[in-house]
């Protein structure tokens, strides 16, 4: 069981990790990269940027979970 946890922390921080690196900044990030041109004025208006937080969201959680599993595992 400890080995699943850890497979799923690993994975969830690897892919955190990819997901902050694709929101946009000032100006940058995945809604200029694929046109959407207008800055940061418009800055989580789009359907992938939405997706983007709702995904980024659930794998943060997910990485919390294993977080706390793993920590209440290697207590005993």
């Amino acid at each position: 069981m400890l080995i699943v946890v850890l497979i799923i922390q690993v994975a969830s921080s690897l892919a955190l990790l990819g997901l902050v690196l694709l929101h946009s900044g000032k100006g940058g990030g995945l809604s200029d990269m694929f046109g959407g041109g207008m800055g940061a004025a418009a800055a989580g208006s789009t359907v992938v940027e939405k997706n983007l937080d709702r995904i980024t969201v659930l794998v943060a959680i997910v990485f919390a979970f294993s977080t706390l599993a793993l920590a209440l595992m290697l207590d005993e």
